[in-house]
């Protein structure tokens, strides 16, 4: 499993503390989460999700995510 958990994170300016009472967990679990050392159950993912304001979606996928590279983009526009 693959998740966007330290991007949306770092981007919300969220320490590893601070997300991880917001969701009820242990900073320690996050960071497990973060490096894909440790597969959220449901209930947490919905939480997780709840907390950063997502679809789960958005935040978990089977797949890697795809990084899109900007120059490709626009030379296809």
């Amino acid at each position: 499993m693959f998740n966007r958990i330290t991007a949306v994170r770092e981007q919300r300016g969220l320490s590893r503390q601070e997300f991880a009472a917001m969701v009820g967990v242990h900073y320690q679990t996050v960071g497990y989460l973060e490096r894909g050392e440790y597969s959220p159950s449901l209930a947490l993912a919905l939480r997780i999700s709840h907390a950063l304001d997502l679809p789960i979606e958005d935040l978990f996928s089977l797949e890697p995510p795809v990084e899109v590279d900007a120059a490709a983009s626009a030379r296809q526009s």
